[in-house]
């Protein structure tokens, strides 16, 4: 693969997940279960399994998500594409920093998360067939495990 093709397949993954995030901060889930593939697994915290599916991954967003999130941008430091030997695979990882409303006027920094998103190009479309996030630097988790 040219090192061209992985440059453009790391800027087009980063532009579908900045799009991605820029519905989710309003509570638009659709933005994100049109990207995923059908088959599509995700974890997160507040999962106690691996979702299967996004038959399986919608009703927990509407439930949980939908409508109720109202995050005013985000910044993604660290973003790093891993590209497939055969370009038809992306590897997305980075950290993300949400800004939200600190209830006097201003604005203050949210929770950190770590991401691990998965594309697969599927019928010339790049799709999320995995997902991971996971809490960042959460130190009540720390504690316990050293309990």
């Amino acid at each position: 693969m040219k090192a061209a093709d992985v440059s453009k397949i790391t800027e087009t993954i980063l532009a579908l997940e900045l799009a991605i995030n820029e519905r989710w901060n309003k509570g638009d889930v659709d933005g994100a279960l049109e990207m995923y593939s059908e088959d599509v697994t995700y974890f997160d915290p507040m999962t106690e399994m691996r979702l299967e599916g996004r038959k399986a991954v919608e009703p927990y967003f509407r439930q949980f998500f939908e409508g109720k999130l109202n995050i005013l941008r985000n910044e993604f430091p660290n973003p790093q594409v891993i590209v497939s030997d055969g370009g038809d695979l992306a590897v997305l990882h980075y950290n993300l920093i949400n800004i939200v409303l600190d209830g006097q006027g201003g604005e203050k920094q949210g929770t950190l998360w770590n991401s691990t998103q998965v594309y697969r190009l599927i019928e010339g479309q790049w799709r999320v067939v995995h997902v991971n996030w996971s809490f960042t630097r959460n130190l009540a988790a720390l504690q316990a495990m050293m309990a």
